[in-house]
């Protein structure tokens, strides 16, 4: 049986943030795209500092309400951003910036956006202005390591995913369809 429940009452935006050292903040937020898809709402999901085509990206393809796009070129886990990827990701930033204001997307998620701002591939002033001026109609979910305090302070949620116990520190490799 399905229940149906009102949308948020006050009418005000959310914004929520997945953050912490732990696995899963993305596979979060992809459920939560999923769950509104199939409210029937447009999600966007807009990935920074990731540029692989993830096994996660072509089951998204497939659901008619999510739309993807991605600003970044690779992930920095053993290595420093360069120039092309501050470009790539500011011009992220903008995009994200359009995409809102058309408003076409009931969900927006940034994916790995605090790792974007701790990185300085983008300022936290122009994430700040976003979320400032994300309407009310939109649920904008913020993903990533080290969210920056200011970023906390705006938000209406943040769940914290710690890790306390990871296979990677007994020296299992990532593997295709677990991690990406």
């Amino acid at each position: 049986m399905c229940f149906r429940f009102n949308e948020l009452e006050g009418g005000g935006r959310v914004i929520q943030v997945y953050t912490g050292n732990g696995k899963g903040k993305t596979t979060a937020a992809i459920g939560l795209a999923i769950r509104a898809a199939g409210a029937g709402f447009n999600v966007y999901i807009g990935q920074f500092a990731k540029g692989k085509c993830y096994n996660e990206i072509k089951a998204l393809k497939k659901i008619g309400k999510i739309k993807v796009e991605q600003f970044g070129r690779r992930c920095f886990i053993k290595s420093s951003p360069e120039k092309i990827d501050v470009q790539m990701a500011l011009s992220g930033l903008k995009r994200v910036n359009e995409i809102i204001s058309a408003g076409k997307y009931r969900v927006v998620i940034l994916d790995e956006i605090n790792i974007a701002v701790k990185l300085k591939l983008i300022p936290l002033k122009g994430l700040m202005e976003l979320i400032k001026h994300t309407p009310g109609n939109i649920e904008l979910v913020l993903t990533g390591r080290y969210a920056h305090p200011k970023i906390k302070q705006s938000a209406d949620l943040i769940s914290e995913v710690k890790e306390r116990k990871h296979y990677y520190a007994k020296g299992v490799k990532a593997r295709r369809g677990i991690e990406f």
